[in-house]
């Protein structure tokens, strides 16, 4: 008798065990996944080399909710969007490559339950950086203003004439300033300075043209030493006005220029 009590007693137990969880989760609701309820967004400036920042929108759905995102570039009317290889951060910055394009990034919001997929409307056609201009060659010139960090000038050119020395007459340095992502710059400042020094006159600096162009005239001194398959080393530095010398989006480059005994 008293065994049967105790599998009653159990039983009871058991089952009122049961019936507090059903009433548990009843109190908790059902599990919801996300759902969008304000469009995401993109936010900045449709620019080579500025900025994009997904605005995540509006969701309703059990918390806690992670978001994710995967950036896509779409042809001139905002179609066939594909996404971008690595642009998976809430941030994006523009490329070359997206000029002409239309950027939007999907929104991807996930939770316990599940997750949902929101897509941005496209951004306008990207556009050059600020103050592009065609030049005679086709490419594009752009104010050295124009060029921020992580971008940097780059001295992509470099040619004298005479290209070998073989007096101490005055020559001519013509040299080419382009950035990183391959735009000639303009307004560039550039000095130029033998090594060792004293071995040409300091020049003033000088501004790159339209074509990231800056042609100096460069005056050897009596130091400079014409001795067959000699050299001189020059030491050239391009900066953006305002920027710190040894900083900011400046370049270096040391270049050389042959010697030879003067012709008898």
């Amino acid at each position: 008798m008293r065994k049967l009590q105790f599998v009653l007693v159990a039983a009871f137990a058991s089952a009122l065990t049961a019936l507090a969880a059903v009433v548990t989760m009843a109190d908790a609701g059902p599990t919801v996944v996300p759902e969008n309820t304000e469009p995401p967004a993109v936010v900045g400036t449709a620019q080579d080399g500025e900025l994009l920042t997904a605005k995540d929108g509006e969701w309703t759905g059990e918390d806690p909710t992670a978001f994710s995102y995967q950036w896509q570039s779409c042809d001139a009317a905002g179609a066939n969007c594909a996404s971008i290889s690595g642009a998976t951060a809430k941030i994006y910055r523009v490329a070359t490559a997206d000029v002409g394009k239309r950027i939007r990034v999907q929104v991807i919001a996930k939770n316990s339950t599940g997750s949902n997929t929101a897509t941005t409307q496209p951004t306008a056609a990207v556009a050059r950086p600020a103050g592009a201009t065609q030049v005679a060659d086709g490419r594009y010139s752009i104010p050295a203003t124009s060029v921020k960090e992580p971008y940097r000038l780059v001295i992509s050119g470099v040619q004298f004439a005479p290209t070998v020395l073989r007096s101490r007459q005055e020559f001519t340095g013509r040299f080419r300033v382009t950035d990183t992502r391959g735009y000639v710059v303009r307004d560039a400042i550039v000095l130029v300075t033998g090594v060792p020094l004293g071995w040409i006159n300091q020049p003033q600096e000088l501004k790159t043209n339209v074509d990231g162009l800056v042609t100096l005239q460069l005056q050897p001194t009596t130091r400079l030493r014409l001795v067959r398959g000699g050299s001189m080393v020059m030491f050239i530095r391009a900066r953006k006005e305002g920027d710190n010398v040894l900083a900011g989006i400046s370049s270096r480059r040391l270049v050389r220029v042959r010697t030879a005994r003067p012709q008898s």
